[in-house]
């Protein structure tokens, strides 16, 4: 496919996801759509362009597989809708997200089975521990071409497991293994410069001898799958690698945009109207059961 029309398709299947986003949440009166709508170049590149999977031959060992796992799983609308519109099941499913008796719990959860789902999360700092004993198994294995992924939020980062995984990761070499930091500068309880300063976050992770990437641009679909391919690159030479991604919260709504109350707030019908008159229907909407 032409590289022109590729990304124009990723655009608007960047733009759906959004609409999907939205719409879950507004169905279920509950939800996180601000570091959804943020993340959402990042997940359609590591599905569409990125990860070595099978959609429908999933498994929970994955072997010959990429594995990703999502550490700040409330930001679960953007995963579900990527995960369904990358084939492991299927759109309709969406619209019972946050349901009583549904697979799409708030958080991730294997209790249902969902494909694609290989850990509960939610408990913020556990998943670059789960991924770095992934990335061990899939050595011991000799499962040498599969990657693991990992996603942060940047407040998860308070989390003193994750410091203890990153001491582990650099020092042990884990170097099949990508994290990345959505760096969008905001928490429930505000800016993260005001809750706890991170500080110098590249230098931090040069100094736990990771690889550090950077990428200024998170919401620049082109942006994120460059930075991924080099990131991926950058696998196999003794060391993890992390992305620092900046990305803004509530992207692509313009009274969501960087406002850290739209963290883990549901719009109302009226809001929900207005944001959807900016993000325009491009690859059909989930029906509401």
């Amino acid at each position: 496919m032409n590289v022109n029309v590729r990304i124009g398709y990723l655009k608007n299947l960047c733009t759906q996801v959004r609409r999907d986003i939205l719409r879950m949440v507004n169905n279920a009166n509950s939800g996180h759509p601000g570091g959804s709508l943020g993340c959402t170049e990042f997940f359609v590149a590591l599905y569409q362009e990125i990860m070595h999977y099978d959609p429908k031959k999933f498994s929970m060992e994955g072997k010959k597989e990429d594995h990703f796992f999502l550490s700040n799983g409330h930001i679960s609308p953007v995963y579900y809708s990527v995960l369904a519109r990358s084939g492991f099941f299927s759109i309709k499913e969406l619209s019972s997200f946050r349901k009583l008796n549904s697979r799409l719990q708030g958080h991730p959860s294997v209790h249902g089975n969902l494909p694609g789902i290989r850990i509960s999360s939610g408990s913020l700092g556990q998943g670059m521990s789960v991924s770095i004993g992934t990335a061990i198994s899939k050595k011991l294995s000799k499962d040498n071409n599969s990657i693991i992924y990992s996603l942060h939020g940047d407040g998860e980062l308070n989390e003193g497991q994750i410091w203890e995984s990153v001491l582990y990761a650099g020092s042990k070499g884990i170097d099949n293994y990508i994290a990345t930091v959505d760096y969008n500068r905001q928490q429930i309880d505000g800016n993260t410069d005001e809750v706890l300063p991170l500080g110098n976050l590249k230098k931090k992770f040069e100094s736990f001898d990771w690889k550090v990437l950077e990428e200024l641009k998170g919401n620049n679909i082109q942006k994120v799958i460059n930075i991924l391919k080099k990131a991926k690159n950058e696998t196999g030479k003794g060391s993890p690698v992390i992305i620092i991604l900046y990305t803004e919260m509530g992207y692509g709504v313009d009274f969501m945009v960087g406002n850290n109350v739209w963290h883990g707030k549901s719009p109302n019908e009226e809001e929900l109207k207005k944001a959807l008159l900016q993000l325009p229907e491009t690859l059909g909407d989930f029906p509401k059961i």
